[in-house]
């Protein structure tokens, strides 16, 4: 199995940055699919961005522009480069991982943009 730790959530202004990490177990990572997925109370979880195994990536409208998904795979690690926030992007950020049969879950971190 694969084990994901996600850090780098915090409390911040609107227009401000963080980065998320997500640091996976093991060497596996290289061979995922990798995600991270947001979810605000009340509402589905939702994807953000994603990088496949090839370097891929894909951006959900909503963030496309404002957010950076990388992967360093020697670190067995991914990564979300987010700026300009605003209040809508608050919510628990999830990491994912996935690849046939398999799928993957972090325990989340909290993302607050508030002013």
């Amino acid at each position: 199995q694969v084990q994901l730790v996600e850090s780098g959530g915090g409390v911040v202004q609107p227009g401000g940055s963080l980065r998320l990490s997500c640091v996976a177990s093991g060497s596996i990572i290289s061979i995922l699919n990798m995600g991270w997925y947001r979810q605000a109370p009340g509402k589905q979880r939702e994807l953000v961005a994603a990088i496949s195994s090839t370097g891929n990536t894909n951006y959900a409208a909503s963030v496309k522009g404002r957010v950076t998904i990388s992967r360093d795979n020697a670190k067995n690690a991914v990564y979300l480069q987010m700026s300009s926030l605003k209040p809508e992007d608050t919510a628990v950020y999830y990491c994912n991982a996935a690849r046939l049969f398999y799928n993957y879950w972090g325990q989340g971190t909290q993302v607050t943009v508030s002013s």
